[in-house]
């Protein structure tokens, strides 16, 4: 979606430029570099699907010339958010264009202060999980810094240019990377169903515990349902992530014998202290994380 009601930017002057959550605001700013003013509004370590916008947030977008949103139904707050700041900015869906999964149950659950929520959505909006849909990230920024900063535009599109190889560079390593583990130990555990995109791209298995209630923690019953969906698919490890309270799969691990083999990381990026403080180092780290879990763990035959 395009709202056009800009003029020309001043001479020096950046763009202001508002990315709903870490992973778009790191792709963001390998395309923008020094020409932008970038503005995440949920930051590391946090979860978009359940984030309540502040009046510091209206602000910033009524003040904005570019907001990128991954759209899907992934940032819940957005819409209000946008009436909110009545803004004229150029809002951007960067999952236009995208190869997006349609999700057959009409939504997914995730885990916020250890209780499950299902956000309803009638496709899978964890796109950036496939790096194939983050080089469409790429274009669609970069389309749209060019419209706010056509002075900019070269530079924005050799930015791009050079990112986005690195993203096919890495893209490629990781496939080559999980040939290594034989497929019947591809399946792991996470608590929150958004590793879809990076099991249809690279083969990974990713259970989750999806008939949790949205009122409660899991039940004995739901527990019991995933320890035998680990048992029928000889899951090999149990993972935690970064935006989600790890008391779940901690249960599931020692139910199932097996150990909590890490975290990955999947809403969002990590600070700047941590593992995954950029998207190629997101991808990077989970990529290592199962495949070092997974081969840590093989069976003799």
């Amino acid at each position: 979606m395009f709202i056009a009601a800009w003029g020309p930017l001043p001479a020096n002057a950046k763009i202001q430029v508002i990315a709903s959550f870490s992973i778009i605001g790191d792709i963001a700013s390998n395309i923008g570099k020094e020409r932008i003013e970038l503005r995440t509004i949920v930051g590391p370590d946090s979860d978009a699907h359940v984030y309540e916008p502040s009046p510091a947030d209206a602000i910033a977008l009524s003040k904005a010339d570019v907001i990128l949103t991954n759209g899907l139904q992934l940032e819940g707050f957005i819409k209000r958010l946008v009436t909110a700041s009545e803004t004229s900015a150029q809002i951007i869906e960067v999952t236009q264009g995208a190869n997006i999964i349609q999700d057959p149950a009409g939504g997914h659950y995730h885990f916020y202060n250890g209780k499950a929520v299902f956000h309803a959505a009638p496709f899978d909006p964890h796109a950036w999980q496939s790096i194939a849909n983050a080089r469409v990230y790429v274009k669609n920024i970069t389309d749209a810094f060019c419209i706010a900063d056509k002075p900019g535009c070269d530079s924005y599109r050799a930015n791009a240019k050079i990112y986005d190889a690195r993203l096919a560079q890495l893209h490629e390593h990781i496939q080559f990377s999980i040939t290594s583990i034989p497929e019947n130990r591809r399946t792991v555990v996470v608590g929150h169903n958004a590793f879809r995109y990076f099991e249809r791209d690279y083969g990974i298995h990713f259970l989750s515990p999806q008939g949790v209630s949205t009122a409660s923690e899991a039940s004995a019953a739901d527990v019991a349902g995933i320890l035998r969906e680990i048992k029928k698919n000889n899951a090999a490890a149990v993972f935690a992530e970064n935006i989600a309270n790890s008391r779940l799969v901690e249960q599931i691990a020692a139910e199932a014998e097996l150990s909590l083999a890490g975290v990955l990381y999947s809403d969002a990026l990590s600070g700047t202290s941590g593992p995954a403080p950029t998207y190629i180092d997101m991808m990077q780290h989970n990529a290592d994380t199962l495949i070092a879990a997974l081969s840590e763990n093989q069976k003799v035959q």
